[in-house]
């Protein structure tokens, strides 16, 4: 394993030799790193189905394209900043509305750049069915959240071959300031975004469980969270999540039907080889229940809402 570490204090001037970079998907995530491109001296080509939002992007720089086929033929590189494999296999080959996707379009030797968190089998099928239409593929699922995808302080977990990073690397540079090779085929990149959702979906469960226990015994919401935060048990997520039930905003930054579709590529890939998982199956119910008693598109932390008897914070 390899790991490129970088500041975003320094801006990269594009030259002839510069790859020409597409993304796809300007949602929470997609937005920031197509910020990021622009910052290092890229003109990205963006598309999401919301014309508006390319529209607006790119005022400020870059090119909204009207389709994926338009996007495909312009570009070297494609980042692919969608939810989940489906969408992934539409932008690519095209959806059932009958909307032709980039892969139609893209020129032979360009890369693909996967960057959706999904089942590392089919990140390795996908690799084989690009390398057929001579396209390279990076496995580069992502992490950081929202804040950190528009300061280009996100982290990649990326595999593919050594072809495709001598192409696309600088442009993973530009989004993320660390960028881990895993491997010079696909699938490890995805493994590991997969362990992480894991520890993620799990530390956000126990975060609202403990919550909610301190709600319920009638422990004051911020003094638990300001002795929790400076105390060995704290985590990423409580100190990140916790505030926002403290805040009582629930807006979808990360939703929690995000947990119930990683959660459960978590425990297919570990049901495969019969691995068990008994921390993740807990989490895993407790989204679902979140998610079927009406908070699927409201933020993860609403898991929390599954507990009975406890009075959440309202906003102020």
């Amino acid at each position: 394993m390899t790991t490129t570490t970088h500041s975003q204090n320094s801006v990269t001037s594009t030259n002839k030799s510069t790859p020409k970079v597409g993304l796809i998907g300007l949602g929470a995530m997609g937005n920031g790193m197509a910020q990021s491109l622009r910052r290092a001296g890229h003109s990205p080509y963006v598309f999401d189905i919301r014309a508006d939002v390319s529209a607006a992007f790119a005022k400020d720089g870059g090119t909204a394209c009207k389709s994926l086929t338009e996007l495909g033929g312009s570009c070297d590189v494609i980042v692919s900043v969608v939810v989940n494999a489906a969408q992934t296999e539409s932008v690519l080959f095209g959806d059932n509305a009958g909307n032709s996707g980039c892969a139609a379009t893209m020129k032979p030797g360009s890369v693909f750049v996967m960057c959706s968190t999904v089942d590392p089998n089919w990140s390795v099928a996908l690799e084989a069915k690009l390398a057929a239409m001579n396209i390279l593929y990076i496995d580069a699922p992502i992490s950081g959240g929202a804040a950190k995808a528009a300061s280009g302080q996100m982290t990649m977990m990326t595999a593919g071959k050594p072809e495709a990073y001598a192409i696309a690397e600088p442009l993973l540079n530009a989004m993320a300031a660390k960028v881990y090779k895993l491997g010079d085929s696909a699938g490890a990149g995805s493994k590991v975004k997969i362990i992480n959702q894991l520890l993620a979906g799990v530390h956000i469960a126990a975060a609202a469980e403990a919550m909610a226990l301190g709600l319920r015994e009638g422990v004051d919401p911020n003094a638990l969270y300001e002795v929790i935060t400076n105390s060995a048990g704290n985590s990423w997520m409580f100190e990140n999540r916790m505030a926002h039930v403290l805040a009582a905003d629930y807006t979808p930054l990360s939703a929690v039907d995000i947990f119930v579709k990683d959660l459960g590529i978590v425990l297919d890939m570990a049901r495969a080889t019969k691995f068990p998982l008994p921390l993740s199956s807990t989490a895993h119910q407790m989204f679902m229940q979140a998610s079927t008693a009406g908070f699927a598109k409201e933020d993860d932390s609403a898991v929390i809402k599954i507990f009975p008897g406890i009075e959440l914070p309202k906003k102020k």
